[in-house]
């Protein structure tokens, strides 16, 4: 029976079919079995670039020391195919990054001499880079550097990460960083990824308060943590309410921030989104599941916000609009008892007025 379950487990793998993979090992499957071209789940999961199977197996035992059939570990193949999501799991869980495979190349050496040059390769070498890789040293059967590699390759933002000197001053180089190639090499030198500067704030934070979208890519991709707070209570998840960065929310979201944590004010990110009239983030965020009725200090919800300090032009009308959609409760008011449509009245907001009472608000 349990070689029936492996063989089904690696079938449900190669479909990405998480549901039943987590079926089959609840049953018994084992995450590490292989077939007979020496294919596992695990090892499976990271060359077709599947996350969340990825993450199913980890959780499971899989064993990140296990090679496939050209003695390749699974941070070779993910790196190989430019999934740079599944090289920064990988380079969490511990996977060596510079194990040689048969062929006599590293991950980053794959990365490289088989990328394409792509986006996703240059994040796959910049995360290999900021997590150590040996940057020089050479391919077994010709003695390739990496960055000749790249160069000859024509691939020129990755010989630009490649071609990036170490600081001298690892932290401060970090928390300074104003690209991702920057902060890679920073935290090669050795700079702790949770660093932070006199006011507690860590890069992740500073490269969300700066729209620096490369960076806190890098950074997530290697484990950093989004809910860390500074002396102010922001953190890097928080801030994206106040800049309205869409972009910059989709780069945290795989880190999975804490949508109940609260800033200075008691309040949720699409609070402050909400006040400032950032529409599209506002349009995004309450599709996380974020609580769009939660009430800051001030007694006010994210509703109430874009009615009392908003401008009552279309920005804001749009807004109130999404919140509603999005379950905004219309009648409740604020630590006075002043509901939102009453707001909208006395600002003189006739058209937010008439959005909340074609919601039933009173």
């Amino acid at each position: 029976m349990p070689t029936d379950l492996n063989q089904q487990l690696i079938a449900a793998a190669w479909k990405n079919d998480v549901a039943e993979a987590g079926r089959l090992i609840t049953a018994g499957a084992d995450v590490n079995a292989v077939d007979d071209t020496v294919q596992s789940a695990f090892l499976i999961a990271a060359s077709e670039g599947y996350v969340e199977l990825l993450d199913l197996t980890l959780q499971h035992g899989a064993d990140i020391r296990s090679l496939d059939s050209y003695r390749g570990t699974a941070l070779i193949r993910a790196a190989e195919r430019g999934h740079a999501a599944v090289v920064g799991r990988l380079l969490q869980a511990g996977v060596t990054v510079d194990h040689v495979n048969r062929l006599g190349w590293t991950a980053l050496h794959e990365a490289v001499l088989l990328g394409k040059g792509t986006p996703q390769y240059v994040d796959t070498v910049r995360l290999l880079i900021a997590a150590g890789a040996d940057r020089n040293k050479p391919a077994e059967q010709d003695g390739t550097m990496p960055v000749q590699g790249a160069t000859k390759l024509g691939q020129t933002e990755v010989a630009a990460v490649l071609a990036t000197k170490r600081p001298d001053s690892p932290v401060a180089a970090l928390l300074g960083a104003t690209n991702a190639n920057e902060a890679a090499a920073a935290l090669a030198a050795g700079a702790p990824l949770e660093s932070r500067d006199d006011n507690r704030r860590t890069a992740l934070l500073l490269a969300s308060l700066n729209d620096r979208v490369e960076v806190a890519r890098l950074l997530v991709g290697l484990g950093a943590d989004p809910d860390a707070q500074d002396d102010r209570q922001d953190s890097a998840w928080l801030v994206t309410g106040v800049t309205g960065s869409v972009a910059m929310l989709e780069t945290l979201l795989p880190a999975k921030p804490d949508l109940t944590l609260r800033n200075r004010y008691g309040g949720v990110s699409v609070i402050p989104a909400s006040e400032r009239g950032h529409v599209d983030y506002v349009r995004r965020v309450v599709q996380t599941g974020i609580n769009v009725n939660h009430v800051n200090n001030l007694g006010w919800t994210a509703l109430l916000e874009a009615v009392i300090l908003g401008k009552g032009t279309q920005p804001w009308q749009d807004i109130v609009t999404i919140l509603i959609a999005a379950g905004a409760d219309v009648n409740l008011a604020d630590a006075d008892g002043v509901t939102p449509l009453q707001h909208a009245k006395s600002h003189g907001y006739d058209d937010i007025a008439n959005v909340l009472r074609s919601a039933g608000a009173h």
